[in-house]
């Protein structure tokens, strides 16, 4: 097995796809709401990976109904946006109604989570805490399960650029997933070849971790203690990222990468593509 993938991107045009201005540096990561609006990242600034822009990256928000271009949300409070490197994001809603927006963020390199309150009316985003945890070492996805809780995937056991190299290289399945609760903070499930993207199921009973370099999706059953049990793997023949949940059907839509070598070679003049 390939562990990286080497196969070229079928081309399909829909006749209903089109390009959204305003995003040209990209989106890491959406996530779409009961209301049509998608949240998304853009201005990924990952660690130890080229990056297309050196400007400070922004949240952005899409009204999916009525196709206009996306706004940008402005940040209010403590925080330094002149540092943000926003990667996976996912909302929770409180049982008032109050939504809060989850962030991986990379400022200088690092990994860390914020949480912010995301008025939707004003178009804004009210930072409200910053989340700092060695287990947090080199997350990548996030899903919030609470107003301050949330599971994480790091995506590398190492932190060292070299030392993540030799993981690729050697396949260790190091990688995990972490739960956060401001009582406590644990491992939860391990044994991935690269923990990318995470979500979880309408009825909040089962996680989805995208486990990158076996071409897999891993099912897990949430337990009363927040520890996660295998269900099954799901093979998909691609590199997965971000995984997405279609609330009322379950349907999983995700973000892959057919080609791996070309992704870490990283050529603007000869991309990787996606599916």
């Amino acid at each position: 097995k390939t562990a990286l993938g080497f196969r070229e991107l079928t081309q399909n045009h829909l006749p209903n796809c089109e390009l959204i201005k305003g995003l040209e540096i990209g989106a890491e990561d959406i996530t779409i709401l009961e209301n049509g609006l998608a949240i998304i990242s853009t201005g990924l600034k990952y660690p130890d990976m080229p990056r297309l822009s050196d400007a400070p990256g922004k949240i952005y928000v899409l009204n999916l109904p009525s196709g206009k271009e996306p706004t940008e949300l402005h940040i209010k409070g403590d925080f330094d946006a002149a540092s943000f490197g926003p990667h996976g994001i996912s909302v929770y809603t409180d049982d008032d109604g109050s939504r809060y927006l989850f962030v991986v963020n990379h400022p200088h390199e690092n990994s860390q989570v914020e949480i912010f309150q995301y008025i939707e009316e004003e178009n804004t985003l009210v930072h409200m805490k910053t989340i700092k945890h060695e287990l947090l070492h080199t997350v990548n996805d996030i899903v919030a399960v609470g107003v301050e809780n949330f599971y994480a995937t790091n995506d590398h056991y190492f932190i060292n650029q070299y030392l993540k190299l030799l993981e690729v290289l050697f396949s260790l399945p190091w990688c995990n997933v972490v739960y956060y609760s401001p009582e406590a903070v644990r491992e939860v499930a391990g044994g991935f070849f690269g923990a990318n993207g995470i979500n979880i199921s309408p009825d909040r009973k089962h996680l989805y971790v995208s486990d990158l370099m076996n071409h897999q999706i891993v099912v897990l059953n949430i337990q009363k203690d927040n520890v996660l049990s295998r269900v099954k793997e799901v093979a998909v023949g691609s590199l997965c990222d971000n995984i997405e949940v279609e609330s009322k059907t379950g349907d999983l839509w995700m973000g892959c990468h057919p080609n791996g070598v070309k992704l870490l070679q990283f050529d603007p003049n000869d991309p990787a593509g996606s599916e």
